[in-house]
């Protein structure tokens, strides 16, 4: 587990030095945030009224027929499209740095243009993918979340460099998935198991905001005790910009290091603000 941290804390170093000196990299997530906030909102509105919403309010369970699926399917594609479409941006942009350019943001969303019925095709199979596992989740309470969340790992691994070879190489779903896997098992081998993810870059994040959390916790836990409303919401709602913060921090950092992995592992060169043996202990053979 140290081992784990340590190298996660190295790479996550390496990957801020790359954000640092392109900081609008940032907007990637910010945007694809607020769109699918949009895109949720889209679903949820149109339905709040209808028997769909009913049941999970009364129930706590969403329905399971032919129709709630379809919609589930509907608001999986698009909510990848939208997270895949500015996640393919970001890669672009942080490739173009790992090699020495000097990238826009107007370069990444070039770039994914450029690759729109790529983006949409790995938007039909995530959506698929998530269908089927929700339906391999609700056949069973516990049985169905275990088998379902080992299938989900499973595919994340697999997929890791997908949107890399999306954006880089421009290749179909089917073919980025298999050029994804053969990349994984020839630099690091048949089995692996990820010793980084984004729930360890988030977590490592928060460590380093943690005294921004903790002061601004004490603001409004202050105001409240005070009687001051307004200290309190001010507290309260610095606290909530922080999380936000480490939030679309983490996440940009977390794509510049799989922009970086993929470098090094379908390249077979070290990408610039990183190191190679550090590279190598993002994945661990199992």
């Amino acid at each position: 587990m140290f081992e784990r941290l340590s190298t996660g804390w190295e790479l996550m170093k390496q990957s801020f030095r790359v954000l640092w000196m392109d900081k609008q990299l940032i907007v990637f997530p910010a945007v694809s945030s607020v769109a699918c906030v949009l895109v949720l909102a889209s679903f949820a509105l149109p339905l709040w009224n209808s028997p769909y919403a009913q049941v999970v309010l009364e129930e706590g369970e969403a329905p399971q027929d032919a129709v709630a699926y379809l919609i589930l399917f509907l608001f999986y594609f698009v909510n990848y499209f939208v997270i895949v479409f500015f996640n393919s941006a970001l890669v672009a942009c942080a490739v173009i740095r790992l090699k020495g350019g000097e990238p826009t943001v107007g370069d990444g969303f070039r770039a994914a243009a450029a690759v729109l019925p790529q983006i949409a095709g790995w938007a039909l199979v995530s959506a698929t993918v998530g269908v089927v596992l929700r339906i391999i989740e609700s056949r069973s309470e516990k049985a169905g979340q275990i088998v379902a969340g080992l299938l989900g790992m499973g595919w994340t691994v697999l997929t890791y460099f997908v949107v890399p070879v999306l954006v880089v190489e421009r290749k179909g779903p089917v073919e980025a998935t298999k050029r994804s896997m053969a990349i994984l098992r020839r630099t690091w081998g048949e089995a692996l198991s990820a010793n980084l993810g984004a729930g360890l870059i988030f977590l490592l994040v928060g460590l380093v905001a943690l005294p921004a959390l903790i002061l601004t916790v004490v603001l409004g836990v202050f105001g409240l005790a005070s009687g001051s409303v307004a200290l309190a919401v001010i507290g309260f709602g610095l606290f909530i910009l922080v999380l936000i913060g480490i939030s679309l921090v983490s996440s940009t950092l977390h794509t510049i290091l799989l922009a970086a992995l993929y470098v090094y592992a379908a390249e077979g060169r070290v990408p610039g603000a990183f190191d190679g043996q550090v590279l190598e202990g993002a994945f661990a053979r199992t």
